[in-house]
């Protein structure tokens, strides 16, 4: 599944995935699952879930939910490379803006380099727009 089809069908890249792990499966089914989908919808995937376990580590209060790489622009996923300068991420029902570069193994499975720029409350903000076109 591509990202148009995930905006189409209403997902986003965080939370196909986790519930599988979440269910308190091992790793190797998660990766398993992963493996499934398209190598830039993969990569892209992981790396907003390392967004949201990056952000509750290093930013106390932080409950974050859902991480949106495209949210306010474009991201761009070249090769194991993620670059989401318009990101956003939602805790505690608020966004804020997000802005991350990472980069994954040759499988997309893991993340071998990660840097993030936490933002300011998107005052506002409808995810629905995402999946209207709007």
């Amino acid at each position: 599944m591509d990202r148009t089809s995930l905006r189409a069908a209403g997902l986003s890249a965080l939370f196909l995935v986790p519930s599988v792990a979440s269910a308190g499966q091992a790793p190797e089914a998660r990766d398993r699952l992963m493996l499934k989908l398209e190598f830039g919808t993969r990569v892209e995937q992981r790396c907003d879930a390392r967004a949201g376990g990056e952000i509750s580590r290093h930013h106390p209060g932080f409950e974050p939910d859902k991480v949106i790489a495209y949210a306010l622009s474009d991201s761009r996923v070249r090769g194991t490379e993620v670059v989401a300068d318009g990101a956003a991420v939602r805790s505690r029902g608020r966004w804020y803006r997000l802005s991350f570069r990472c980069k994954t193994t040759a499988d997309g499975l893991g993340i071998v380099a990660f840097e993030h720029s936490l933002g300011s409350e998107i005052q506002g903000w409808d995810m629905s727009k995402l999946y209207h076109g709007d």
